[in-house]
């Protein structure tokens, strides 16, 4: 296990290293604190660091463990969590001027779990404004860089997560997925990033971006450990009024390397020749014959509405964002437009300044999608839409246990390539809205690379069957080792 200012070991070898006395939590903070400084701060991991807070809590873990009272699997370990969950008395940004200055009087259910397992946070990661974007370039504490090649995206929107965890800063982190938030970040930095199923995990004080889409979830080095952190996380929270009444489910003891008989679903819509990169379709092919080689079964399988995915998305997305966020409002909280001439000039002054620009496109596309003369055309379509997509996967997995898609359809572009094309941006998430749009549980695992930077496999399973998805994912890394690749460190 490093050790001093390089990256830390993993989940399992950082709790090994406290249960047998080898470090103290407080050791571990302060390297995850230095590495987030410095590595994190070159690649613009975070938008504010917890120093004095997260020492305090890594005394507390130690005086536990010596008194034999550790908390959890996570009591003691540095996490990181994305900035658009709250925690009293502390800032929240979403990455966003409209926030200026926020501090919550409440925590996020989230938070509250992991503060009552022992997890030490270390800060708040970057993230695209709002948790709107495939790149997190759209954060006014400027773009994420990806460890693997800081010339590129590392994905969105919960890139600044996904970036802390690749580059050694956390052993575990915390993102949400709106559209595959998690999922594409995580295939582009070489990690582990599971999207529980919707109403799994509670969102209660997760800043809303579009609430039937929206979904707190987890990052890691392997299924192992996000599987550990989903058992923190998730259960009912009877304030959030999605929450679903489920325990929290039992995945650690499901990895137990076995997959014989599971079928695998291949959907033929989704390995075509245009659109996808070769290096993606021959890494992801190369993976379920490594499934195969483990006893699984493949079946082909239809999903004949995910062309239309894509633009049900954005509208159902869009529509959602604009009436989330017409809360602010430059009156309550947050920024606030100065010498402003009358109540209606404080509102388009407050959140015209305050809104990037990708916030203000999907807000008024939102708008236009909802208003009298649309709304049926558009918005009302795109929930038929969804109702399709929803019936096609439940159609999949009449025969078959879980799906096995690209994360991705292409490698990690560079920073400013998509700036002037979102269209080609939001088509980067052809292969992981689906799994939104019908509220399954998705996860994303290292599979190869090419160029130099990684490439991810993406499953899918039905709702609630995390520790069946799990299970296949983990009996995967137990035969390969893409994940145990690490990138290259900043000189």
């Amino acid at each position: 296990m490093a050790t001093g200012s390089g990256p830390l070991g993993t989940l399992p070898e950082l709790r090994s290293a406290l249960d047998s006395g080898e470090t103290r939590s407080v050791a571990l903070v302060e390297q995850s604190l230095d590495r987030a400084a410095r590595v994190g701060g070159a690649l613009g991991a975070f938008t504010r660091l917890r120093g004095e807070e997260a020492r305090a809590e890594a005394e507390a873990a130690d005086a536990r463990r010596r008194a034999g009272r550790s908390l959890s699997p996570l009591d003691g370990i540095p996490v990181a969590i994305k900035d658009n969950l709250v925690r009293r008395g502390e800032v929240t940004s979403c990455a966003s001027r409209i926030l200026e200055g926020y501090v919550s009087p409440y925590s996020a259910g989230v938070i509250e779990r992991l503060d009552a397992a022992g997890a030490i946070s270390i800060g708040s990661t970057n993230m695209d404004e709002f948790a709107m974007g495939s790149s997190s370039e759209h954060s006014i504490y400027g773009p994420v860089r990806n460890p693997w090649d800081p010339a590129r995206t590392p994905g969105g929107s919960s890139g600044g997560s996904a970036a802390a965890v690749a580059a050694g800063i956390v052993p575990v982190a915390i993102g949400s997925d709106t559209g595959g938030s998690i999922r594409q970040p995580a295939s582009f930095c070489g990690v582990v990033g599971l999207k529980p199923t919707y109403g799994r995990v509670s969102r209660w004080g997760l800043v809303a971006y579009a609430s039937s889409l929206d979904q707190v979830g987890a990052f890691g080095r392997s299924a192992a450990d996000v599987a550990t952190v989903l058992e923190v996380i998730a259960g009912h929270d009877a304030r959030d009024s999605t929450s679903l009444p489920e325990p929290p489910p039992r995945c650690a003891e499901a990895l137990d390397g076995d997959v014989s008989g599971l079928v695998v679903g291949i959907p033929r819509e989704y390995f075509v020749e245009q659109g996808v990169s070769p290096e993606v379709v021959q890494s992801v092919r190369a993976a379920i014959e490594e499934l195969e080689a483990a006893g699984a079964k493949t079946r082909e399988v239809s999903l004949p509405t995910s062309e239309f995915a894509v633009a049900a998305y954005y509208l159902v997305a869009t529509a959602e964002a604009s009436s989330n966020l017409a809360r602010y409002d430059g009156v309550r909280y947050g920024y606030r437009a100065r010498n402003v001439n009358g109540l209606a000039d404080l509102y388009q002054r407050s959140r015209s300044e305050g809104f990037g620009d990708e916030v203000k496109l999907r807000i008024v596309l939102g708008t236009y999608v909802l208003s009298a003369g649309y709304y049926e055309a558009y918005y009302r379509k795109a929930q038929q839409v969804r109702t399709l997509v929803r019936r096609d996967f439940e159609r999949a997995f009449s025969a078959c246990d879980v799906i096995a898609t690209p994360t991705a359809p292409e490698l990690p572009f560079r920073l400013g390539e998509r700036a002037e094309d979102p269209l080609r941006m939001y088509l980067g998430d052809v292969y992981t809205v689906s799994a939104n749009l019908a509220g399954l549980p998705g996860v994303s695992l290292p599979c190869g690379s090419a160029d130099g930077m990684p490439i991810g496999l993406q499953l899918l399973a039905p709702p609630l069957e995390e520790a069946k998805l799990l299970r296949v994912a983990d009996a995967y890394q137990r035969r390969t080792d893409h994940h145990r690749a690490r990138p290259p460190e900043p000189a």
